[in-house]
């Protein structure tokens, strides 16, 4: 029984011992540990995604904007070292008189910030920052060397996730939007010849830089087309790729305006449209029985007349009474268009040059 016993034990000791062995080399009685690629740290390759955002970010700003019952957060972008800012209108416009603009930089630093001057009719306001040194200006492209297929980047705090970065391409150039209309007089509707994006923009991008490969604005994030077919300047529907930015070579034209003097022209004719009109077209005329043409106007020199349909801009087609306000908008005071008109039947030419308005 001895001799049994040990024999027993012998094997029972061989053969736990060769399992012990396998299960070790197994992992059974250790931490398991996977195998990984170490990469050596590398800045970003200049003209990639990650390379345009390093160079970007510094000078993107998210604004935290209070007032009068109403808040709600966009983005901006530093545009000198003396502390201006560039958003929407339509992001600074709870503050109202008496409230509050907060500054967020990329480097976490706060400041606040006061309106220098906005125009709800282009969408774009401009803040200033004082008592804050070592800002980074962001370097301002050209709008009208933008191609259909570019590649962009839009920088903008989404939902109030400060700091996010998406790509795209841009779809469509000179795309007429309009956005707004929530004052009762529709004095703050929005009308712009834009870019379009598939960049996801989403509520708190307003405000924010469209960048090209270069790391140079182009645009300036605006609005985008919800899924109900509706454009939308500061709602919070999501992003469905039809993103719409102000061209930057007409931002910097009013952001000029705004810092110099308070307020922006708007380029004229000197006509009122036939808001009921259906056809295709805009057509001079009035629904109290006044004269459509102003006196002595520009249109009224170049010989536009009431019941006038015009439907065409320096060649480009029109098809409504805002299309024809977007194109109009897009262009300066003293500027030269030659208008397609529709008159009893016959097509003919006309040239107008532009006038001005001051926006309030």
């Amino acid at each position: 029984m001895v001799a049994a016993a040990a024999l027993i034990a012998l094997i029972a000791g061989v053969l736990g011992g060769t399992v012990g062995i396998y299960l070790e080399r197994n992992g059974a009685f250790s931490d398991v540990r996977l195998p990984q690629t170490r990469s050596e740290s590398s800045p970003p390759a200049e003209g990639s995604i990650a390379g345009i955002a390093s160079a970007v970010l510094p000078a993107v700003v998210t604004l935290h904007v209070s007032g009068g019952g109403a808040a709600g957060t966009g983005t901006g972008f530093v545009l000198d070292d003396t502390g201006y800012i560039l958003t929407n209108a339509h992001v600074v416009r709870p503050a109202g008189a008496s409230g509050v603009i907060q500054v967020t930089f990329s480097s976490g630093d706060t400041a606040r910030a006061e309106v220098v001057g906005q125009d709800s009719g282009y969408d774009l306001a401009v803040v200033r920052v004082t008592g804050v040194s070592g800002l980074t200006p962001v370097e301002l492209g050209d709008s009208e060397a933008v191609s259909v297929g570019d590649p962009v980047v839009a920088i903008g705090a989404p939902f109030d996730l400060e700091g996010t970065v998406t790509s795209g391409i841009i779809s469509a150039t000179e795309r007429p939007i309009t956005a707004g209309g929530e004052e009762a007089d529709g004095s703050d509707i929005s009308y712009v010849n834009a870019l379009q994006t598939d960049a996801p923009i989403n509520p708190g991008n307003s405000g924010g830089p469209l960048v090209d490969v270069n790391g140079r604005v182009i645009g300036v994030n605006s609005a985008i087309r919800t899924g109900d077919g509706g454009v939308l300047d500061g709602g919070q529907s999501g992003s469905v790729g039809l993103g719409f930015a102000i061209p930057i070579n007409q931002a910097k034209d009013v952001a000029e305006q705004l810092i110099n003097t308070g307020r922006a022209t708007h380029p004229v004719i000197g006509v009122t449209l036939d808001t009921g009109y259906l056809g295709d077209g805009a057509r001079v005329g009035s629904s109290n029985g006044d004269s459509a043409v102003v006196p002595g106007g520009p249109a009224d020199q170049a010989g536009v007349e009431d019941g006038d349909v015009i439907t065409a801009v320096n060649g480009d087609r029109v098809r409504s009474g805002d299309e024809l306000i977007v194109k109009i908008r897009s262009h300066r005071p003293g500027d030269d268009l030659a208008l397609t008109v529709e008159r009893g039947g016959e097509e003919i030419e006309l040239t107008v040059t532009l006038g001005e308005s001051v926006s309030e």
